[in-house]
């Protein structure tokens, strides 16, 4: 039948004389193109592709997706929406946790216990932080998303980012020292501020990601601007490798 279905007629009389001519059948006016070989589309968008092997990429230019993972305390959010403000490209930033607290009446706190109704809320977040993603991608934006995401979790953590975003999502880890975040976490309020031994808890978990491959920054003396330079280095490495 080739590349296009044949549109079917019906006889008709054209207005005012008589005369029958041929018209299309009703809901058969459109061509249907046939889809090329090789199954359906991708689920995702096409991430961006990086620059020649050995070519650094002008990170703060590339349309990209990262993921900036740390414990609580270690600026996360603070460094990616400086980020997102001072790039020379539209950029979106993507907060886990403001996404969490959409939800009003029924949140479920962490504070109060990790537990099957707070799991569900959180993959909940993510998914739907992901579809954000991948529709700022597809729009030319780029984004950039913080979570405390745990090395020890692969499949449901940085393993279920990907699933949500893209393959081409680029990690990038901001661990300071014990002391620098617990000095954070105290200048936080509501129900972002966690103990100081759950703070503990989770920087320990966090030094997984050392030895993973993952870029790593140490931000403990670093500041905003400083932080956000290096976060430009770390996705300009990962661009140059692809």
């Amino acid at each position: 039948m080739g590349a296009y279905r044949r549109v079917r007629s019906r006889r008709v009389s054209a207005p005012g004389t008589g005369a029958e001519t041929t018209a299309p059948r009703p809901n058969e006016t459109e061509c249907h193109r046939m889809l090329p070989p090789g199954g359906p589309p991708p689920a995702h968008p096409p991430m961006p592709v990086g620059p020649p092997q050995g070519v650094m990429a002008d990170a703060t230019t590339a349309a990209v997706a990262v993921l900036l993972i740390g414990p609580a305390g270690a600026g996360k959010t603070t460094v990616a929406r400086h980020w997102a403000d001072t790039r020379r490209v539209p950029t979106a930033h993507i907060s886990l946790d403001d996404v969490r607290e959409w939800v009003r009446s029924g949140f479920a706190d962490p504070q109060s216990g990790w537990n099957d109704h707070s799991e569900a809320q959180y993959r909940l977040a993510r998914r739907t932080c992901g579809f954000a993603a991948r529709n700022f991608l597809a729009n030319g934006i780029s984004c950039i998303l913080d979570d405390a995401v745990f090395p020890d979790r692969p499949v449901v953590g940085l393993g279920g980012w990907k699933r949500h975003v893209g393959p081409g999502l680029l990690p990038v880890v901001l661990l300071p020292g014990l002391d620098v975040v617990l000095e954070r976490n105290a200048e936080r309020t509501g129900n972002r501020r966690l103990s100081d031994e759950e703070v503990a808890r989770i920087h320990g978990r966090m030094a997984g990601w050392y030895g993973s491959g993952l870029p790593i920054i140490d931000n403990s003396q670093q500041d905003v601007a400083t932080t956000a330079r290096l976060i430009d280095e770390a996705v300009a490495r990962t661009l140059a490798g692809w």
